[in-house]
């Protein structure tokens, strides 16, 4: 029987004005470069995961936007699937990094993916990194946010979408 996958999540966290900077962080257990990103919790949601992860490495609160792509890979012989957002960094740090972290760096684009440790992290930045600054900085683009900011109105959409869900369910099992 296949075991089950490890399941993670992240982001392309971007902070700056003029000249965007992407968050690279050190592993303090191999000093190794990676994006932030970490293990979801049992039954916890890869977007809010994502959040968590990158407020946890990167020390700064974040804004999630949309969905990236994923990553996939073996370790310690199970398939690893890592599952990455857009997210916005707040201009000052609000907390400590977590003790898994060494340092965390800003860099333009093309040093961030340079500093990565991984060959697939860094063909994966070095492919939606220009989307993700493309979107940032386009002037009256709408940016829809996922996770906790849209507060009340999501909770209420989501229980009127899921209602509408397990009706139709009934219906197909008829």
């Amino acid at each position: 029987m296949a075991r089950k996958p490890i399941l993670a999540a992240g982001g392309i966290v971007v902070r700056g004005g003029a000249r965007p900077l992407v968050a690279v962080v050190q592993r303090s257990k191999d000093e190794r470069w990676v994006l932030p990103r970490g293990k979801l919790k049992r039954d916890e949601n890869p977007a809010a995961g994502a959040r968590r992860e990158a407020v946890e490495e990167t020390g700064h609160r974040v804004d999630v936007f949309e969905f990236l792509g994923a990553i996939t890979y073996r370790a310690r012989g199970r398939s690893k699937l890592v599952q990455f957002w857009r997210m916005r960094a707040a201009p000052r740090p609000s907390r400590e990094l977590t003790d898994d972290i060494a340092a965390v760096e800003w860099l333009p684009l093309a040093a961030a993916v340079r500093r990565l440790s991984y060959p697939l992290e860094r063909l994966f930045l070095h492919n939606v990194g220009r989307r993700v600054l493309k979107r940032r900085g386009r002037k009256g683009a709408r940016r829809k946010r996922v996770g906790k900011s849209s507060g009340a109105r999501k909770k209420t959409a989501t229980r009127r979408k899921s209602g509408m869900l397990r009706r139709m369910l009934r219906r197909i099992r008829r």
